[in-house]
């Protein structure tokens, strides 16, 4: 989904958001802000992280909805939780999936301030993004398990939708080696399945099983294209070796 792509309704919600959460800055204002933040999610190499993921996690915050204190400010953090994304450096994918919460979380505030948000609900805004990057709400805090589990409420969609989203995934890393991105892939997909559960609010629980179904026929395939690098690899070795012993073979002969 490319910025021409954007559902009508996706700035006016911004504005609404903002409004809820208390912004004075004129109308227009406000949708410029929202504007940028649609140029951010639409902006080349965002395969997943787009703006449909963005409308995804929206759309599954108001399916929580009834479970939060401040929805606007649940929203407004969903806006700003991937605003900046950086697929370029090996790390970022075994580390953050290339979301950047931290820097995110800073212009999250810079940017509610300037619109007129109160201090303490953009710092609130602010908050909930930076709880991203351990995506392990306190249950007791009804506006972070919200937001932690829209943001992963794509694990749980139906087989055909999770085979698609685990191609955009490849394809936003298409620069890393496959090797290190399966080994990386791995390893996310074993924290994940450690959990003690996925889902932290009692309507996001729902979506459990076909998470965990999810990831555990990924991680099946995974590991068996690994084992089949692995073989390669040493077969590859095994080779040269084989080579090399030829060649001394032949010298000593000589």
């Amino acid at each position: 989904m490319g910025v021409h792509d954007a559902p009508q309704w996706l700035l006016s919600a911004f504005v609404r958001s903002a409004v809820g959460a208390g912004a004075t800055a004129p109308t227009e204002q406000i949708r410029d802000a929202g504007q940028a933040l649609v140029d951010r999610w639409g902006s080349p190499g965002r395969s997943f992280h787009n703006l449909k993921h963005l409308v995804d996690v929206l759309i599954r915050v108001d399916e929580l909805v009834e479970e939060t204190h401040q929805p606007d400010v649940v929203r407004l953090a969903a806006w700003y939780h991937g605003a900046i994304f950086d697929a370029a450096d090996r790390k970022a994918y075994a580390n953050r999936g290339g979301e950047d919460e931290i820097a995110s979380a800073r212009l999250a505030y810079d940017e509610l301030i300037a619109l007129g948000v109160p201090e303490a609900r953009a710092q609130r805004v602010h908050d909930l993004v930076v709880a991203l990057v351990r995506h392990a709400p306190n249950p007791s805090d009804f506006d972070c398990a919200v937001l932690c589990d829209a943001d992963l409420a794509m694990l749980a969609t139906e087989p055909q939708k999770y085979k698609a989203y685990v191609q955009d995934i490849r394809t936003e890393y298409s620069h890393l080696p496959l090797e290190d991105y399966v080994r990386a892939r791995v390893r996310i997909i074993h924290k994940l399945l450690a959990r003690p559960s996925l889902f932290v609010s009692p309507l996001g629980s729902a979506w459990e099983e076909a998470a965990r179904q999810n990831l555990s026929g990924e991680l099946q395939r995974l590991e068996k294209e690994l084992r089949g690098i692995d073989a390669a690899a040493a077969e590859e070795a095994a080779s040269t070796t084989r080579g090399a012993d030829a060649e001394g073979s032949n010298a000593a002969r000589t």
